[in-house]
């Protein structure tokens, strides 16, 4: 979250909005959730530990807002190769450079800037202030982003 944000230092635990994730389809596994999540995003998940664990099936992740922390949950990703990241459009950052353009199938670029939520299931009432980006790792899921209508989709 941008510091021009009301929600900058709050925390870096945002959920993703229901209407972005309703238009990605079925995952097999959430390895960054809540304890309590509010809604369903896949079949598993992992409230801790999630980088420490064997990650399997199709993935959606969506990594702590966490400057230090996100480039770790993206090599994750990008090693395990099925699934879709959340991430800010930080097209310039060694993370991005590495895990995004060197191994994605695709990159969409979201239309706007959404509302995250918070983990008790709140819309946060400032956008993220950034650009979001969510990257596809797999054929398949680079389809479902091209599909997807959320945004601008770069095939790689």
């Amino acid at each position: 979250m941008k510091a021009h944000q009301s929600t900058i230092g709050l925390n870096d635990e945002w959920l993703t909005p229901p209407e972005i994730l309703s238009k990605l389809g079925h995952f097999h596994l959430d390895p960054c959730s809540p304890v309590n999540p509010p809604w369903q995003i896949a079949d598993s998940f992992f409230a801790e530990g999630g980088l420490e664990k064997s990650w399997y099936g199709r993935v959606f992740c969506n990594p702590p807002f966490n400057r230090y922390a996100r480039p770790k949950w993206m090599q994750k990703m990008a090693n395990h190769g099925d699934g879709i990241l959340l991430v800010p459009a930080a097209t310039e950052t060694n993370a991005f450079r590495a895990y995004v353009w060197n191994w994605a199938f695709a990159v969409c670029f979201l239309y706007g800037r959404p509302h995250f939520h918070y983990v008790d299931g709140s819309r946060a009432k400032a956008n993220c202030g950034c650009s979001i980006a969510l990257v596809a790792y797999g054929q398949y899921n680079a389809e479902v982003l091209q599909n997807s209508g959320l945004g601008r989709t770069v095939t790689l």
